[in-house]
């Protein structure tokens, strides 16, 4: 929710500081994603007690992510006046989701790590 606001709202007015650093907001996208699929992952082994396969788990994370990402992108496009929506943003987004489900893959994967079921 927080994503999807912050994402369709105009931050022109506000006097919050401005940093100014090239392509940051790429790591953000990135960062994003990837926490969404990682803990989105991790969700779900808790509310189906590891019913679903970690490999499904991980599909539906990163498909879900990565559509949501293109919809936002599309919204700020078409419905916002001082947003614009960016391929290399969609990118950054696709991109850190699949980042985010090859982390948990490994983080299950270890011997020492937690087991799905």
């Amino acid at each position: 929710m927080f994503v999807t606001f912050s994402s369709l709202f105009s931050f022109s007015e506000s006097s919050t500081p401005k940093i100014s650093i090239p392509h940051f907001d790429k790591v953000v996208h990135f960062g994003f994603y990837f926490g969404a699929v990682f803990l989105g992952v991790l969700a779900t082994r808790e509310h189906t007690k590891g019913f679903v396969r970690l490999k499904k788990a991980i599909f539906l994370m990163i498909f879900f992510a990565t559509i949501f990402g293109i919809v936002i992108e599309i919204l700020q496009l078409t419905y916002t006046t001082d947003r614009q929506g960016d391929v290399l943003d969609v990118l950054a987004n696709t991109l850190g989701a699949i980042c985010g489900g090859i982390a948990i893959k490994s983080y299950f994967s270890q011997k020492w790590a937690l087991k799905w079921k």
